[in-house]
């Protein structure tokens, strides 16, 4: 039904539904910092502040190396080798393509280089229920916020859709989906095969991907939480509240169609969920810089993978 109305939407609206939830989004944040405009200008970082961004920066790095390891968790759990492909290196070289238009790149390449060792609906397959297992991670980090009005009870029900009964069929639909855009940016890749072999093949619940992803939340609130220190914002709400409405942003900004990397999409829940919190001009620095180095450790990660690639070659 949710699929239905999207697809209704994308079909209504001119220019479609993502470029829509994008405006909203950026038209939002953008009207939030100008209202801030005065208080912005007066922050100040101190020289530990900078320490405390280029902590961040690092610890951002470091979350990318666990998003690449619990990617290669899931296909192991999936049952796949990955032959020759060494994964890791391939996650983070490929990861920067999320941020060009389409939002498809990233997925396209490793379904590319990884589709000649296992075939290309296995490997679609490990693209398409990464971002599920993230979404789920990070929605069940939200109890260590508290009540929070009762937003903890919806926190455990994304997991059901992990449940093979739900997941397969999912999976099946998302397969045909994504290989149509796919085949749209590169006709030359193979078919899916024939109706009863998609899916993942799995029967279990995916508990040590889901595991690993869990890690890779945690991780990735680190770099968060640095830019909370940068503007000494950490005492005005307990870490845990913190790391609920930080999840909540994440996820909103993975699975609602907007800008790549959920831009604009993540600042403006956040600011929604601790906007009555938190004093709104700090929180819009905080939501600013973090962006900033995600997006710079997402710069030296894929140059980081590159350049190791290119060492290798030229040793052998």
């Amino acid at each position: 039904m949710l699929k239905r109305l999207q697809t209704r939407l994308t079909k209504t609206l001119p220019g479609g539904l993502k470029l829509w939830v994008t405006l909203l989004t950026l038209g939002f944040v953008g009207w939030a910092l100008a209202g801030h405009a005065q208080g912005l200008r007066e922050l100040s970082i101190s020289a530990r502040g900078w320490w405390w961004l280029v902590t961040g920066l690092g610890l951002s790095w470091l979350s990318l190396v666990v998003n690449a390891l619990a990617w290669k968790v899931l296909v192991a759990w999936l049952g796949h080798g990955s032959g020759p492909v060494p994964l890791v290196p391939l996650y983070l070289s490929s990861n920067l393509l999320k941020y060009l238009p389409g939002g498809v790149w990233h997925f396209l390449r490793r379904v590319r280089a990884l589709g000649p060792s296992i075939g290309t609906g296995p490997a679609l397959v490990s693209v398409l229920l990464e971002p599920m297992l993230m979404a789920v991670a990070a929605v069940l980090w939200l109890p260590v916020g508290g009540w929070q009005n009762g937003l903890v009870l919806l926190a455990p029900l994304p997991a059901l859709l992990l449940l093979p009964r739900w997941r397969e069929p999912l999976l099946c639909r998302l397969e045909r989906s994504r290989l149509r855009q796919l085949n749209q940016a590169e006709p030359g890749l193979e078919a899916l095969p024939p109706p009863e072999q998609l899916g993942s093949g799995r029967r279990g619940y995916p508990w040590t991907p889901l595991a690993a992803e869990l890690l890779f939340i945690a991780s990735r609130f680190s770099g968060f939480w640095c830019c909370v220190q940068v503007f000494d914002l950490g005492a005005v709400l307990s870490p845990g509240s913190w790391m609920a409405a930080f999840s909540l942003a994440w996820a909103a900004g993975l699975v609602v169609p907007a800008a790549p990397g959920g831009l604009g999409v993540f600042e403006a829940v956040l600011l929604l969920r601790l906007g009555l919190s938190v004093p709104e001009a700090g929180l819009l620095a905080v939501a600013l810089s973090y962006r900033l180095v995600v997006t710079l450790a997402d710069v030296l990660a894929a140059a980081g993978a590159r350049a190791d690639r290119l060492l290798a070659e030229s040793a052998s």
